[in-house]
């Protein structure tokens, strides 16, 4: 059972496996389930192994709503009674469970906009809770909901295909619907759910001085779902006028407010080639985006922001790197070292998971036109082997490191200063 200390023994060391469900298609655009993709629905039991022989027992590890509740109320079993007691019982991992990682059944028209979207969620995470609560325990309601409002609701990328600001603040406000109906849904049927919330954290800087009031809204808004859930969106809220802008009524942050729940534990996901964007005037003198600091500068304080906002225990849910071994092993270094820094100081960051796994399958697969092996992506701790060995997958170099650091942690992690 995952148990969360202060003892650098104590200390979680995660991974996971790549659980985005997109099934629905329109034109020019392919079906996203990883687990189909990498074959996972047919190698789970190689997969999951992966796991413990690198002496890691947690792993966030996702369900397919679409699969497992083809009609509404009709749910299909099958595939994870087999897979759940395997991991748990027979591996002896500790599953943190992504009721909600982006994908909804086709079934539910309009997805997230539709408005029995929240109450869907929530029976479904119901019926899961009721079925595997002898199992698990601990769960993330939505992972990253505000990367679900953009590709949903303002690039038209992901269904229901909205575009634009009013249609990005509508996701944001269905998905915090969804999160506290889901959460009531699940301590309904086990009192002793624990709730691991995840959102893609970041960095926003300004490239000049004039540009520092937008970097610092945009800092804000990486707040704003969990600002909604834990009730902190009062008209005395910054962002207020903006959600009122963008067409949410006030009796609508109201009701939310007025069902606030706690966080149990913050759970960050940051990717250093990634999370750190700029705000910078482009050749139009437009307020353009640009991604900066592949290095991931910034990490330690984006994370004591979150702690001070929300006095929650703190998981790196996701990190990782890409391109070379070198550029792999820094990070990991420097971010192990960022939280052993936080943890002296008094931040309880509690556990770190290099995410995924193994091998993924890049989004960009879903709108582009090349072969599946064109879109494979290394950021994990194992590679799909293609070398006509048999074996399904090959270690990284990285394992070795990451095995180092997880066998002493008082030296890699430290203990957490309390008091």
């Amino acid at each position: 059972m995952l148990h969360l200390g202060p003892r650098a023994a104590d200390f979680v060391w995660a991974s996971g496996i790549e659980d985005t469900f997109v099934p629905q298609t329109r034109p020019g655009h392919r079906p996203l389930d990883e687990y189909a993709l990498m074959g996972h629905y047919e190698h789970w039991r190689e997969d999951l192994a992966l796991a413990p022989a690198l002496n890691i027992h947690t792993l966030r590890w996702g369900v397919p709503w679409y699969r497992v509740e083809p009609l509404p109320g009709e749910f299909d079993w099958r595939w994870t009674d087999q897979v759940l007691p395997y991991m748990v019982e027979q591996l002896g991992i500790t599953p943190i469970i992504d009721l909600m990682h982006y994908g909804t059944p086709f079934w539910l028209r309009r997805e997230f906009a539709n408005d029995d979207y929240p109450r869907a969620v929530a029976n479904y995470a119901a019926a899961f809770a009721e079925r595997y609560k002898h199992l698990v325990r601990w769960y993330t309601p939505c992972n990253e909901p505000l990367v679900s409002a953009l590709l949903s609701g303002m690039n038209g990328t992901w269904p229901p295909y909205m575009h634009g600001e009013r249609g990005y603040v509508k996701m944001i406000m269905q998905l915090a619907r969804g999160i506290i109906t889901t959460v009531s849904a699940l301590k309904n049927v086990d009192p002793g759910a624990r709730m691991v919330h995840v959102e893609a954290a970041g960095i926003c800087r300004a490239a000049h001085p004039s540009l520092q009031t937008l970097a610092n809204e945009n800092r804000l808004k990486g707040f704003i779902v969990f600002d909604l859930i834990t009730g902190k969106v009062t008209p005395e809220h910054p962002l207020f006028p903006w959600l009122i802008a963008c067409g949410v009524k006030p009796r609508e942050l109201e009701a939310i407010a007025q069902q606030a729940i706690n966080i149990d534990v913050m759970g960050l996901n940051f990717y250093p080639q990634w999370s750190t964007q700029e705000l910078y005037l482009n050749g139009h003198s437009k307020v353009a985006v640009r991604t900066i600091e592949h290095d991931g500068s910034g990490f330690g304080s984006m994370v004591q922001d979150f702690y001070t906002r929300y006095e929650a225990p703190i998981i790196i849910t996701e990190t990782s790197a890409k391109d070379s071994e070198a550029e792999r092993s820094a990070w990991l270094k420097a971010s192990l070292g960022a939280i052993k820094g936080l943890r002296a100081n008094g931040v309880p960051v509690l556990g770190y998971t290099w995410f995924p796994l193994f091998t993924m399958i890049d989004w960009r697969y879903r709108w582009g036109r090349r072969p599946l092996e064109k879109y494979l992506l290394d950021l994990g701790m194992y590679q799909l082997a293609r070398d006509g060995s048999g074996n399904r997958w090959r270690a990284f170099p990285l394992v070795d490191e990451l095995q180092q650091y997880m066998s002493d942690p008082a030296q890699s992690v430290g203990e957490l200063v309390v008091g």
